[in-house]
């Protein structure tokens, strides 16, 4: 019996010791010829792409979209989590918490990092230095809309408006808010903000006419613009866009209102380059599909599939460019900064 004792107690211990070194292997204190720690083995599991936005919005979609072709790609599922509040704010801090592996992403909407800083204080802003920008995806550009039964048909018959003009944006911080209200004030439009938060109930209040105007991204609204129960007075893009060519620019116009919004897929800063480089093939990968190209085509999307260095060196021009136009034309977002 004494054996027998013997025999369980070294059993035990053993299998004590086996559980331990598993345990440890999977927190990453044992590495296997330089494994996770150095993403040579990237991915060793599901790839998380989180989303500050609701579903079903712009943003959502390209996300999926993306995380299809990732997916395949990379061999792994690849889950889309929606996260919304504050513009993106929180589903994009909570990723700067987590591990450094590339297991969790965030689409990121350059308003978060070039616009929502002219609305909050410093200490709530997302810094873009706490991320690791993975590649650029593509360009949104926002539009100027009215409902068909309004007397609005160009910019000038808003400038020329008698009294207040209600109108929506997309929430407080955004781009879409920044276009409308720079246009206002360099036309000299008394305007009164109405916040949404999203694209999408902005337009609604439009076709509701409980707001005369709204500024949300194309791909929203262009079945309404095309059924014929909104019409386009002008696009915030530099350029004309090539979806809604006969609609002028604010530029056109005479107003120096460039502004879009612009996505791109990030991770936490310091996540190790080889996992890095993974995942700027696999989205490469992506961007080469014929579906991927259709769903740009789809939603009114410009491809803007750039390096993770051009972005952030485009997005610091923009923040620094959006800034001026505030600080000039005396526009307040929403205070705090």
């Amino acid at each position: 019996m004494l054996a027998s004792a013997r025999i369980r107690r070294s059993m035990l211990v053993t299998s004590t010791a086996i559980v331990s070194v598993i345990s440890l292997s999977a927190c990453g204190n044992i590495t296997n010829g330089g494994g996770a720690g150095d993403g040579s083995d990237f991915p060793t599991g599901p790839v998380t792409l989180n989303v500050g936005q609701a579903a079903g919005g712009s943003t959502d979609l390209i996300a999926r979209a993306v995380a299809s072709g990732v997916s395949e790609d990379l061999g792994v599922a690849v889950p889309v989590v929606n996260k919304p509040g504050a513009n993106g704010a929180l589903a994009t801090q909570e990723v700067i918490g987590q591990p450094a592996d590339g297991h969790s992403l965030i689409l990121l909407n350059a308003s978060l990092l070039t616009v929502t800083p002219l609305a909050v204080g410093e200490n709530e802003a997302v810094d873009m230095e706490d991320l690791d920008i993975i590649a650029g995806l593509s360009r949104d550009d926002y539009v100027l809309i009215t409902h068909a039964d309004t007397e609005y048909e160009t910019v000038e018959d808003v400038v020329s408006a008698d009294g207040e003009i209600t109108y929506g944006t997309a929430g407080v911080g955004t781009a879409s808010q920044l276009a409308q209200a720079a246009l206002f004030a360099q036309a000299d439009v008394q305007g009164r903000d109405i916040p949404f938060d999203s694209g999408a109930p902005a337009m609604a209040a439009v076709l509701g006419k409980q707001v005369e105007l709204a500024t949300v991204q194309l791909g929203e609204a262009m079945p309404q613009i095309e059924a014929g129960t909104l019409r386009p007075i002008v696009v915030f893009s530099e350029e004309r866009n090539e979806y809604l060519p006969d609609t002028p620019t604010a530029v056109e116009a005479g107003y120096d209102v460039p502004v879009s919004q612009y996505r791109a897929i990030a991770a936490p800063a310091g996540t190790p380059e080889p996992a890095k480089e993974r995942l700027r093939e696999a989205l490469e990968a992506t961007f080469e599909t014929e579906e991927y190209q259709r769903f740009n085509e789809q939603n009114m999307l410009t491809p803007e599939e750039i390096s993770g260095e051009q972005v952030k060196e485009d997005w610091a021009e923009y923040a620094e460019r959006y800034r001026t136009m505030a600080e000039t034309y005396d526009i307040d977002l929403g205070g705090g900064n």
